[in-house]
């Protein structure tokens, strides 16, 4: 009996197509941000100034048809700043909350690493569990929610070091890039005129991309793979140059990344190569490095590279892919 995956990766193409609009040569990390959203995570960009981060984040924002706020992130931001603050009316004599830009579909957290540590920590709540607790009160944020940060390199002026709780909470980090020069030819041309931002629009609805996110957490994932995953995971807590490794928020990340992949693909279960596609961008910013490797200039993906180059890859049988197929059927 031949099976057909569902629903079909339409959504994805639809989306990847709207993105690629208003990013020249960014297919890539596209995938893999949008893999992160089907996830249920969040998305660090890191790079330079004028890579397209926030461009990135705005497209997807965008072509989700979720709802978009942008918070400038300062040392003067205050954490009430970004989750709201209870406001006393003297008619009713009571307290009113009134929500703060968190309370939106997707957040753009611009530059997080210029706010203080104790502004930074607003955030985890929210990312970790969907809800702002504010004067005893806890508030449900909207659904699906989504982070979205971008920040400078830590050895830019006038930035904070992320605390480690900070950076478990995303989900993936990834860098945009810069263009190659003929992509960057085709950017100058591309935006002449008016920006094709402007004339962005949804091609999915939230409705969809919840829809789509329970699709991906029924992606089939073999005992082969998860212990292939976990293993992983373990060779990071391992490394001679590590002092923090990858913990089981990590192993449950690189596997729902995965599964976002295989989905993207139009595939119903995980390969090992979808965990080698995303296990940087899931792995890495959780290493917390000895003194001698930072010294050294050693960065932490290229840890996550030795670690695969040694970890046995398990083999990809008939019975995983038929097994696969089993969960489909009974799925539909």
């Amino acid at each position: 009996m031949t099976h057909t995956p569902a629903p079909t990766p339409e959504f994805a193409r639809l989306v990847l197509h709207n993105v690629a609009q208003v990013l020249v040569g960014k297919e890539e990390v596209t995938t893999l941000a949008l893999a992160g959203i089907l996830a249920g995570g969040h998305v660090l960009l890191e790079d330079a100034p004028g890579t397209g981060k926030t461009m990135l984040a705005r497209a997807l924002a965008l072509s989700l048809g979720l709802g978009f706020r942008r918070v400038q992130f300062t040392p003067d931001l205050l954490p009430s700043d970004v989750t709201g603050v209870s406001v006393y009316r003297p008619g009713s004599g009571e307290f009113e909350f009134v929500p703060g830009p968190i309370f939106t579909g997707l957040l753009l957290a611009d530059e997080i690493n210029r706010a203080t540590p104790k502004t930074q920590a607003a955030l985890l709540e929210a990312m970790g569990e969907g809800q702002v607790t504010e004067s005893g009160v806890t508030h449900l944020l909207p659904r699906p929610f989504v982070v979205i940060a971008t920040q400078n390199p830590v050895e830019h002026e006038g930035t904070y070091r992320l605390p480690e709780a900070q950076l478990d909470r995303f989900l993936l980090r990834l860098s945009v890039g810069y263009p190659t020069l003929e992509e960057e030819v085709r950017m100058l041309g591309r935006l002449q005129g008016e920006h094709p931002i402007a004339a962005l629009g949804a091609v999915v609805a939230p409705a969809d991309l919840l829809s789509a996110q329970r699709a991906v957490r029924g992606v089939f994932v073999s005992e082969a793979v998860q212990g292939y995953i976990a293993r992983l995971s373990a060779a990071t807590r391992a490394h001679t140059h590590v002092t923090l490794g990858g913990g089981p928020r990590a192993s449950l990340g690189l596997q729902g990344s995965a599964q976002a992949l295989a989905w993207l693909s139009g595939r119903a279960f995980v390969t090992p190569d979808d965990v080698q596609r995303v296990a940087a961008a899931v792995l890495a910013h959780r290493l917390s490095l000895k003194i001698e490797a930072r010294l050294q200039g050693q960065p932490a993906e290229a840890i996550v590279g030795e670690v695969l180059a040694r970890e046995p890859v398990p083999a990809e049988t008939a019975a995983a892919e038929a097994a696969a197929m089993t969960v489909g059927a009974g799925a539909g």
